[in-house]
């Protein structure tokens, strides 16, 4: 009745993994290579995440 209010999983990963694509851009220009290095697994986990909890359906789209 009130799933108006919950918030989706899905969107706050990818705007986590969003927000972390732009601080490893930041890190890798600032010449810390190992913080960016860090950034990018964590990112890479994001997308796992992600790609699990979308539906089926819309792998098979497009």
């Amino acid at each position: 009745m009130f799933r108006i209010f919950e918030k989706d999983p899905l969107k706050n990963l990818q705007k986590k993994r969003n927000r972390l694509l732009e601080e490893a851009m930041l890190t890798q220009r600032s010449g810390n290579l190992r913080l960016y290095a860090e950034r990018m697994v964590e990112i890479e986990n994001l997308e796992k995440e992600i790609e699990r909890l979308q539906p089926a359906s819309a792998e098979k789209v497009g």
